[in-house]
Parts: C-alpha cells; sequence; structure tokens
C-alpha cells in the first residue's frame, strides 16, 4: 500500500507525496526506508530528523519535513489501525481438537476452535467463532459468547457467564471462591460462595488476574472494561464500563466502581468502597469509602493536586524542622530573659 491508501485506511489527510511506498511499520527511532511511524509527543520530536522512516502519523503538521505526512486527529489510534493491517490476528482453523476434552451435553458455536488440552465440562455454552486454547479450564454451565480469545492455561470455573468477544490472556482465574470467613470457637469458618461471576463484551483481562465469585448473587465486570496482568478482585465486586485497572490492583469485596474509572498500578482498594465514574487513581494509593469524582493520589488516598502539594512539602521537611527547632530555641531564651 502507499501512504494515500494508508490515509484512506485511517481518514487521514496527506501532507507530502501519497504515491510513496509503505511496506512495514516502526516506531520512530527503529523505523527503516518504506517503513510508516508516528508521533504522539513533543519529546519525540527530536527524532524526527535522523529517522529513516518513509511516512509519519501525526496530530499536527510538521513544516519542513522531507517525508510525507499523514494528518490524524488521533496518532495513537491511527498507528494502532497500522499495526492491524500489517499484523492481522490468525484465525485459527475451526474444529475441536481429538485430544480436547469435551462433555457431550457440551454446546459448541460453529467455526468455534478447541485446542489439544482444553477440558469443556458439562452444560458448557461457547458460541461462534471462539478459540479455546490448550490447558483451558471451562467448568460446568459456563456460558462463554462469541469470537472470545481464551489463551492457555485459562480457568473459568463452574456458572460464569462471559459475553462476546472478551478476552482473556494466559494464567487468569475467574470464579474461584471470594475470601470469606467467619471467626467461631476459635476457628476460621469458610462462608460458602456460591455466587457467579459475569463478564460482559468487549472485556480484556490480562494475565494471572483472579476474580472471585460472589458470595451469593455476582461479581461483574461491564461491558468494555480492561483489566491489566496480576489485578486481584474479589468476590461481590463491580466495575462499570470502559474502566481501566492498571497491574497489580487489589480490589476488596463489595466494592462499586463506576463507569471511565481508571486506577493506576499497585493501587488498593478497601472493602464496601463506592467510586464515582469518571475518577482518577495514582497507582500505589489506598482508597476507602465513599470517593466522589475527582483525581486521587496517596494512602490514604487525598486529592491529587493537595498530594502534590504535600509531596512538594515532604522534601522540605528537615530544613523546616531545623527552623522549628531554632525558632523554640529562640523562644525558650526569650521567656528565660524575660523572667531573670
Amino acid at each position: 500500500m502507499n501512504v494515500k491508501e494508508f490515509a484512506e485506511l485511517m481518514n487521514g489527510e496527506v501532507i507530502g507525496d501519497p504515491l510513496r511506498n509503505i511496506t512495514g511499520v516502526s516506531g520512530v527511532r527503529e523505523a527503516e526506508e518504506g517503513d510508516i511511524t508516528f508521533i504522539s509527543s513533543p519529546q519525540y520530536m527530536r527524532y524526527l530528523a535522523g529517522t529513516k522512516a518513509s511516512c509519519v502519523i501525526v496530530k499536527d503538521p510538521i513544516p519542513d519535513l522531507a517525508i510525507p505526512q499523514i494528518k490524524v486527529q488521533n496518532p495513537q489510534f491511527a498507528f494502532a489501525k497500522v499495526l492491524e493491517h500489517f499484523y492481522p490476528i490468525p484465525v485459527p482453523p475451526p474444529g475441536i481438537s481429538i485430544h480436547a476434552a469435551v462433555a457431550d451435553s457440551a454446546s459448541i458455536g460453529d467455526r468455534a476452535a478447541i485446542y489439544p488440552f482444553a477440558y469443556i465440562a458439562d452444560g458448557v455454552v461457547i458460541g461462534d467463532d471462539t478459540v479455546i486454547m490448550p490447558g483451558a479450564f471451562i467448568g460446568e454451565g459456563t456460558k462463554i459468547g462469541k469470537k472470545c480469545l481464551i489463551f492457555p492455561n485459562v480457568t473459568i470455573r463452574e456458572g460464569i457467564s462471559i459475553g462476546d468477544r472478551v478476552i482473556i490472556h494466559a494464567g487468569t482465574v475467574i470464579g474461584s471462591d471470594g475470601f470469606g470467613y467467619i471467626f467461631e470457637k476459635g476457628e476460621h469458618y469458610k462462608i460458602p460462595q456460591v455466587g457467579g461471576v459475569i463478564i460482559e463484551d468487549d472485556v480484556e483481562l490480562g494475565s494471572n488476574v483472579s476474580i472471585d465469585r460472589a458470595t451469593i448473587g455476582n461479581t461483574i465486570i461491564r461491558r468494555g472494561t480492561k483489566i491489566d496482568n496480576l489485578t486481584q478482585i474479589a468476590h461481590n465486586v463491580s466495575i462499570g464500563e470502559k474502566s481501566l485497572i492498571i497491574s497489580q490492583v487489589g480490589i476488596a469485596g463489595s466494592t462499586e466502581i463506576g463507569d471511565f474509572v481508571v486506577i493506576g498500578g499497585q493501587a488498593g482498594i478497601a472493602d464496601h468502597t463506592t467510586i464515582a465514574p469518571g475518577t482518577m487513581v495514582a497507582a500505589q494509593s489506598g482508597l476507602k469509602g465513599q470517593i466522589e469524582k475527582g483525581i486521587y493520589a496517596g494512602s490514604p488516598a487525598i486529592p491529587h493536586a493537595t498530594w502534590l502539594r504535600a509531596q512538594a512539602l515532604f522534601g522540605k521537611l528537615p530544613e523546616l524542622n531545623k527552623k522549628i527547632r531554632a525558632l523554640e530555641e529562640k523562644v525558650t531564651r526569650l521567656e528565660k530573659g524575660e523572667r531573670s
């Protein structure tokens, strides 16, 4: 494809030679002749002078640039479209491997692909075009929608509901028991965890995510939410639509998270917390209680602007402490002088 054709693919405007041929895609520093690249931040502009790329995707035209440009509203999104062109997701041949264990009562949709050593239990329903890779376990009565991609060694326990176009990466466990115990007669007595998990359409779960089943009712991950690797989601948690949960976040039981919430890596959310839609939580923050819409940081979390001022002050504390001690000594001397 040439520059003009790529511009049409991403609904962009060509600046420069529209017929230059594009044969690959790369980052601006690694690009070779024939590659298309992109610039999304001013800090990368300095690399354009030495780039060997044959075309660059930009938000605003760059004056005096020798190579063609494609002007778009969102360069990163346009670059994602280019990557899809050069690296399409392979479509495995449909069918059930003779080395897979599939219960007779399971319902497998058209063009679904079940790889060797996958286990599909009684009453499972798998939608059209869904792919189940080796070592996956799908428990009794679980329903998986259309065009889902279940990577190797994923465990989906019994009675789980998964929507369409869901991606679940390797090692993730959905529907493990919630962590519920009651202390009685010197022992931690296990509370039965008899609820389920509902994962709606277009959710993506990273590797080694753990989503606990509810005690009763359901743990719910709503449409379009993306959850990074190594995240723990406890029983009866509800996460709203199109939220982003970054790696190593821990969310305790019965927490309610609104739509379009972003939670940074290693943040901890206490049980029964409610987070308003549109809230942003910085990495390593700790939250508890009723969290109104805003940007938060710190542990316990406070509004981000206040946290920034506090951090600026924190580095000055030794100097301030020294001044306070000097003032205290001066006051002490004055007081002694007044009494003498």
